[in-house]
């Protein structure tokens, strides 16, 4: 017998809740975060109601595609961030193993390796290399490019790859930390 979570999990997908909902709330957020930013209809707090107009339109045009479309993107959003969220804990606890052999706090040590430009520029790379894992390991490249190929998931050996190379780039990221 499945679980009340299990159910109401259930119930919010026969709803659209992951197909729709959370994916626009989600893009509307960012949407009006990028547009408080950039400042670019004036002051933040005097276009509060233009940015967030703009911001909702915005997500409900980049949503509506899938849906009219066909394409389902509730599997692949929730295996992108469930992929991210495993990669960032992984990361997460490299860290905490390194501080405990440091004599000063990992903060410290953290802020003293950014003050060169260079490993900034390393980490920055690290972490686009990540990017790319995470997005082909959660299928999401699939929408980008969806007829033939390795980006369809047709080839066998794909997933240990793309693992293998998930891997390396943390270690790599933890290398240069530790280093």
């Amino acid at each position: 017998m499945a679980s009340p979570m299990e159910l109401v999990i259930l119930k919010l997908k026969e709803f659209g809740f992951f197909q729709f909902i959370l994916p626009f709330m989600l893009t509307a957020a960012v949407f009006y975060g990028l547009l408080r930013r950039s400042k670019i209809f004036g002051e933040p707090e005097r276009n509060v109601a233009v940015n967030a107009t703009i911001a909702i339109a915005a997500a409900f045009l980049v949503w509506a595609y899938p849906i009219l479309a066909g394409v389902n993107t509730e599997v692949y959003l929730s295996q992108f961030f469930f992929v991210g969220t495993v990669g960032l804990l992984v990361i997460m606890i490299g860290i905490m193993a390194f501080g405990m052999f440091l004599k000063r706090g990992v903060g410290e040590v953290l802020e003293e390796k950014f003050k060169g430009g260079s490993f900034f520029a390393i980490l920055l790379g690290i972490g686009i290399v990540i990017g790319i894992a995470i997005l082909v390991m959660s299928g999401l490249l699939n929408i980008f490019f969806p007829t033939g190929g390795p980006a369809t998931g047709e080839a066998d050996m794909s997933p240990l790859i793309y693992s293998i190379i998930f891997l390396i780039a943390i270690f790599g990221i933890i290398f240069f930390i530790a280093r």
